[in-house]
């Protein structure tokens, strides 16, 4: 649906943040015009929405790639995404620690390729987040490492993984998340990882281990948010889900109702 619409159908089931995929307001949305920026967020504004940050980052334009050994192709890949920085920050209409988080998934983007061992395609990864987190600082936007299931890519596959690159690079702009779908390469519960590696945690996706809404499955979502409270979790809990064969605003509202039953004092986004 068109993006003022969907913010008020958002903003009317009791979201309080919008978290974007590029692709959806252009091929290459990092070069949206300065009017066309302020029209989004004025529109979010309108409907009383904060902006969350961006996610799939680089399923378009076509034939990006971060972690190949074709300089040509990686170079204009993070130009992209230094592109998506400023975007990220422009969109920003809410106060607080930062201007929006970016959620790097990108399984297709990221994975091992042309003989590559995934160890060098993660350490071409960390390289060149390591190039981009000053950047990100500079703006007040975090760029979050995501763990994504070994069926999706062979390059970070666990919150541990993610945590190590976070390390390295030692920048507030370069933190990580936690989805639940991607959690089938987790080997620990996940309120264990909630704990151990709370304060690198700056953004929560919630969505069945298929891919549906929360409360079609059997996800353990009390014991997650509870986790997440434990550990003094400050950031959004975005709903996330690759399932729409019902009507996106019906998933949208049994999700929400779902999840406030075991936290009413969370704060929730729809992921669009």
């Amino acid at each position: 649906m068109p993006f003022d619409q969907m913010c008020r159908e958002a903003r009317s089931l009791g979201y309080e943040a919008i978290e974007i995929a590029p692709f959806t307001l252009a091929e290459d949305a990092g070069s949206l015009s300065p009017e066309k920026r302020a029209e989004l967020r004025s529109t979010m504004e309108a409907n009383e929405l904060c902006f969350a940050g961006l996610h799939w980052l680089t399923a378009t334009p076509p034939g990006l790639h971060m972690t190949t050994r074709d300089e040509a192709v990686r170079t204009r890949t993070w130009q992209h995404i230094h592109r998506l920085i400023d975007l990220c920050a422009d969109l920003a209409i809410c106060p607080g620690e930062h201007n929006g988080v970016m959620v790097l998934g990108s399984p297709k983007q990221r994975s091992a390729t042309d003989g590559m061992s995934p160890r060098e395609a993660t350490d071409i990864l960390t390289h060149e987040l390591a190039h981009a987190a000053p950047h990100a600082e500079s703006r007040g936007v975090k760029i979050l490492v995501e763990a994504l299931s070994p069926d999706q890519t062979n390059v970070i596959n666990s919150l541990a993984d993610a945590v190590s690159i976070v390390k390295q690079i030692g920048s507030p702009g370069v933190q990580t998340m936690f989805d639940s779908h991607n959690t089938a390469g987790e080997t620990e519960p996940h309120p264990e990882l909630i704990r151990r590696y709370g304060s690198y945690i700056k953004h929560v996706h919630v969505n069945e281990m298929d891919g549906r809404e929360p409360g079609t499955g059997d996800y353990d979502f009390d014991a997650l948010l509870h986790a997440l409270s434990a550990v003094k979790y400050s950031g959004y809990v975005s709903l996330e889900v690759f399932d729409f064969s019902r009507d996106g605003v019906e998933i949208a509202r049994s999700a929400i109702n779902y999840l406030k039953k075991d936290m009413p004092e969370a704060a929730f986004i729809q992921s669009v």
